[in-house]
């Protein structure tokens, strides 16, 4: 069914239960996953250099996808990880799962909806929207 899943996370609690039903259901199916976090790009009005924020950038995301290889290695589930830069961490999501010829995107939600959803926007309901491949949404 899915070969090729894609786990987003951005290292907390809520991304962390897509990022093990994704697992799970990984295991189950056979499947590989890529696991993804994405992170900023350099803003102008930070007083630091480019080079330390890239840094801390790496060292961010080195810590949210090393826990998830190891799960992934300790449940016999083949897994890669990237760290991708931009400012809208959907358009992201979506370029890497068809570069990376994902078949499924799993990502988790707050659920929220009327005026919560629309101040706060949503990544899970942008990539849902642009993105041609099933995406799995973990509440």
């Amino acid at each position: 069914m899915y070969t090729h899943i894609l786990l987003t996370t951005d290292g907390s609690e809520l991304a962390q239960r897509g990022v093990d039903h994704g697992l799970t259901l990984a295991k189950h199916l056979g499947s590989k996953v890529t696991a993804l976090t994405v992170t900023p790009p350099y803003p102008l009005q930070v007083a630091t250099t480019v080079d330390a924020w890239e840094a801390g950038q790496k060292e961010h995301a080195d810590a949210t996808l090393a826990p998830i290889r190891k799960v992934a290695f300790k449940m016999g589930v083949q897994a890669h990880v990237v760290h991708a830069t931009n400012a809208s961490p959907a358009e992201a999501i979506v370029d890497t799962a068809q570069r990376l010829g994902c078949d499924l995107i799993v990502m988790a939600s707050h659920g929220r909806r009327g005026v919560s959803h629309l101040l706060l926007g949503s990544q899970t309901s942008e990539v849902a929207h642009y993105s041609a491949i099933p995406v799995l949404v973990v509440r």
